[in-house]
């Protein structure tokens, strides 16, 4: 029997680190804005969080939110710009965990909104219950709601906060039945085709962030003589996410969490993050614990978070 000496023995291959040229940190956006912005804004802080700790960052942004959670899940994901629901979805499967909040005009909640055509508020099918003038409802919930009594709504994903799931718990729990939703994927296609919809051609109406109409003045500088707000929730919804995949290497994780804290610590790091796609004005480091209360939030609404894994 022949045995080969341990001096000619092939030596064990080196494992490529994670944020080499050669196995890069991906860097996972969520898709609620336009792709080919969030691409450019994505690379922008991609790039600044490559000048402050010397990883190479990649960016993607997956096709929808379940995409976006498998992206974790699978390890073709390290960094999540994940929103609230979807990284709710993420930890119960144990593919992420939260390391920062997104902060706008420094508050780490925010509401949502109710929006529908202006030409149908002018033929009295619709009411605007919203005074921006005091940035104040006219009416409470149940006297707003009632008038979208089969109508059919334009969501953007299930798995939406805003987009979807509590303005339907609201309209659920109010007693109120709709039509099916168009499901257009994010935020600013709603408002378009709230715009498109005079008539009701793509929908009735829709459900967004406050305000979402901001994201599409490019290509439709009178929305907000077109699009009226119909009622505005209180801000109840906790901000998006920046997540970290499940077991990533303590150092790596502590580095990104740093680097991007340092990024929202100057006016050229926030601009970086307002221009990324979700006009983010800061960041702010939490842990789990901060969706618990949001959790009970969407069980009172009767939504089982087990059935969207």
């Amino acid at each position: 029997i022949s045995t080969v000496s341990p001096s000619f023995m092939a030596p064990a291959p080196t494992e490529v680190p994670l944020g080499s040229a050669e196995k890069p940190i991906i860097m996972a956006l969520a898709p609620s804005a336009n792709t080919t912005e969030l691409i450019a804004g994505g690379e922008a802080i991609a790039a600044k969080l490559t000048e402050l700790t010397g990883y190479t960052i990649e960016v993607t942004v997956p096709t929808n939110y379940a995409a976006l959670i498998e992206a974790m899940g699978s390890g073709n994901a390290q960094i999540g710009w994940l929103p609230t629901v979807p990284y709710i979805v993420a930890y119960e499967k144990g593919y992420a965990t939260v390391g920062l909040v997104t902060l706008r005009s420094g508050a780490d909640h925010y509401a949502f909104e109710f929006i529908v055509h202006q030409a149908r508020v002018d033929d009295g099918t619709f009411t605007s219950y919203y005074d921006a003038a005091t940035s104040a409802n006219t009416a409470d919930a149940a006297t707003a709601l009632a008038q979208f009594a089969d109508k059919r709504p334009c969501y953007t994903d299930p798995l939406s906060s805003s987009g979807y799931l509590v303005p339907a718990g609201y309209l659920a729990t109010s007693g109120i039945k709709t039509k099916a939703g168009a499901w257009v994927q994010g935020h600013p296609t709603v408002v378009k085709s709230v715009y498109l919809s005079p008539k009701g051609e793509i929908c009735d109406f829709g459900t967004v962030y406050v305000d979402a109409r901001t994201a599409v003045t490019t290509d439709f500088p009178d929305v907000n003589d077109k699009v009226a707000i119909a009622f505005v929730s209180d801000p109840i919804i906790p901000n998006d996410t920046v997540s970290f995949v499940a077991g990533l290497d303590p150092t790596i994780r502590q580095n990104l969490v740093d680097a991007l804290l340092e990024i929202a610590s100057t006016d050229e790091g926030l601009q970086l993050l307002k221009d990324g796609g979700y006009s983010i004005g800061g960041l702010a480091s939490v842990d789990d614990s901060f969706y618990d209360e949001f959790r009970v939030y969407l069980e009172s609404i009767n939504f089982d978070i087990n059935s969207y894994k």
